[in-house]
């Protein structure tokens, strides 16, 4: 009778039971989550407000955009600034200025990759004599302001006849430091082992650079190539100085110019803002996805 006992098996709980031995969370936690996220929503309201009262302003009227207090909601609804920002126009070409401002950007980017990435893999894999030393002073010019190299760079620019060209814009700032650091600690993440395996299958070291290094970087070289690009994009000092005829502007000094161009037309600055941002975050949304999979590819340094 026991053993029969035994051998029936456990009744299972009842959903109520389930239910009842189902752990709760503590009210506390509750209240904190709930603080936390409210928190937030808050901070994301206040960022993204900015932007939404740049858009809504794009599509104002010129009285409407200049009216105290400012309203959230055009009244009436007019694309008359962008008809008026795009127009053609000798003195606005801003269709002109995002051209010079995109292709200026994707040369620099272009160049900051190239010479980053041939510049940091020494450092991170080839031992020669004063390779400390090298690599120290090319950290210790991330400290130096970028303002006080403005005087002998347009200096160079102008022995070089670069002037009123977007080759002042691209080239001057090329070779850039943190670049070099940034590729040089990604370089040292990766295993020597594949390097080591292609070496014994007859590899020089500028193969191994270019079929091996390069295609298991490519995360850290778009995640460079994006910051040099928006980095270059949205400078405004250095072109200023550089740059004269309404021709070879870029966007972000073209568009200082409709301030005195059209006398503070608020409707006309915040589409020109509109049409200046879009790059950005289309940018920003494309480069999410090799920033993940740089993220999850980090096992390689195991």
């Amino acid at each position: 009778m026991s053993t029969s006992l035994e051998s029936r098996p456990a009744a299972a709980p009842s959903p109520a039971s389930a239910g009842r031995s189902a752990p709760r969370t503590p009210p506390r936690l509750v209240a904190r989550k709930t603080v936390r996220y409210a928190l937030l929503i808050l901070l994301a309201l206040l960022f993204v407000s900015p932007l939404v009262f740049m858009l809504v302003t794009s599509f104002k009227t010129r009285a409407d955009a200049a009216s105290l207090p400012p309203t959230w909601f055009p009244n009436p609804f007019s694309p008359d600034a962008y008809g008026s920002l795009l127009a053609t126009d000798t003195q606005t070409p801003v269709l002109r200025w995002f051209g010079n401002s995109m292709l200026a950007a994707a040369l620099h980017a272009l160049l900051v990759v190239a010479t980053s990435a041939l510049a940091a893999y020494p450092l991170a894999r080839m031992e020669f004599r004063g390779k400390r030393i090298v690599f120290a002073a090319i950290v210790a010019t991330l400290f130096v302001p970028p303002v006080i190299l403005i005087i002998p760079n347009y200096l160079i620019v102008g022995q070089l006849y670069w002037l009123d060209t977007l080759l002042a814009i691209v080239v001057p700032t090329a070779a850039s430091a943190f670049g070099v650091f940034f590729l040089r600690q990604f370089f040292l993440g990766l295993p020597k082992e594949l390097e080591e395996a292609a070496r014994l299958d007859g590899a020089n070291r500028l193969q191994i650079f270019f079929r091996v290094v390069l295609p298991l970087s490519r995360p850290a070289l778009v995640t460079l190539a994006m910051l040099s690009f928006l980095t270059n994009y949205n400078d405004f000092l250095w072109p200023v100085y550089v740059l004269f005829s309404p021709e070879s502007q870029t966007l972000p000094a073209g568009l200082s110019t409709l301030q005195t161009a059209n006398a503070v037309r608020y409707d006309l600055l915040m589409a020109g803002a509109v049409v200046a941002s879009v790059p950005v975050l289309a940018l920003y949304v494309a480069a999410q996805r090799f920033i993940i999979e740089g993220v999850s590819r980090s096992g390689l340094k195991g």
